[in-house]
């Protein structure tokens, strides 16, 4: 997957990661998750399409085009959105963008999973599910059955899993079961593992700031947050006219506030002081 990626590749994925994270804020990710990885599916299966939207020969822009026409209407414009960054930029190597797509998808589940408050449950059920399989033969040759039905995989998990694990650990075991991409059973599960660990790692920023920012101005505050901390930080806007001018950010328990009103509460206590 995408944490194998380099060079072009590896600036591409970041372009396209800037894109979805300006988008998830306000998606249904589960939504997003499912569509994203449905899309990944079908460059998979279509491998005309695939090369059509990784040719680094064609225009952006009509690459762009071509995926709108084709998903409009079918995907979450959250996913719409997505998937037309990653045509728009320039890859490596054809097969990275359908793994971007669903490097993104993993990320959109874990952070369902995270607003559920059910991140460490997901880990936790994901590792544990690898290890039922590592000791259960005829369970791993049922899964891994190349000549199964996809909709008999589905059933199997389902009936193992419906009810007793989250909603996101079913998705993702089902995604590395019934896609696997050319990976094991188990290098599948170790890697959306990874990735849901990873969740947890970002940072999440809250902004408040007197009117709505663009998209271009939250990425751009997003990329500065990132340079600033050394980390993926997730930025939540919050529009509060009392702020007047300017912004403030909360990380934790750390408060940068460039706002009016900030400026003047500051000199009041120096003079208090």
């Amino acid at each position: 997957m995408s944490d194998q990626m380099r060079g072009l590749s590896k600036d591409s994925l970041a372009v396209v990661e800037e894109r979805f994270n300006a988008v998830a804020g306000s998606a249904d990710l589960g939504r997003l998750a499912e569509d994203l990885n449905a899309i990944a599916d079908l460059l998979d299966r279509e491998h005309g399409l695939r090369r059509a939207l990784s040719d680094p020969a064609r225009p952006g822009a009509q690459k762009a085009q071509v995926i709108r026409n084709l998903l409009d209407g079918k995907v979450s414009a959250a996913a719409l959105a997505t998937a037309e960054a990653a045509v728009e930029v320039k890859w490596s190597r054809a097969g990275d963008l359908a793994d971007v797509l669903e490097r993104l998808g993993v990320v959109a589940a874990a952070a369902e999973a995270e607003a559920q408050g059910k991140l460490d449950d997901v880990e936790d059920e994901l590792f544990r599910f690898g290890r039922i399989v590592a000791a259960n033969l005829e369970l791993r040759l049922a899964l891994t059955d190349a000549a199964a039905p996809e909709e008999g995989k589905r059933q199997l998990l389902q009936d193992l899993l419906g009810g007793r694990v989250a909603p996101t650990t079913l998705r993702l075991i089902t995604q590395v079961v019934v896609h696997p991409r050319g990976r094991s059973l188990e290098a599948g599960l170790e890697e959306f593992s990874r990735l849901v660990a990873q969740q947890r790692q970002r940072l999440v920023a809250t902004v408040r700031t007197a009117v709505e920012l663009t998209g271009e101005q939250k990425q751009r505050l997003t990329a500065w947050l990132r340079t600033s901390y050394g980390r993926d930080v997730h930025v939540n806007v919050e529009v509060d006219p009392r702020v007047l001018g300017g912004f403030s950010v909360r990380i934790g328990d750390e408060i940068i506030d460039t706002t009016i009103v900030g400026r003047i509460e500051e000199v009041r206590r120096r003079l208090a002081g």
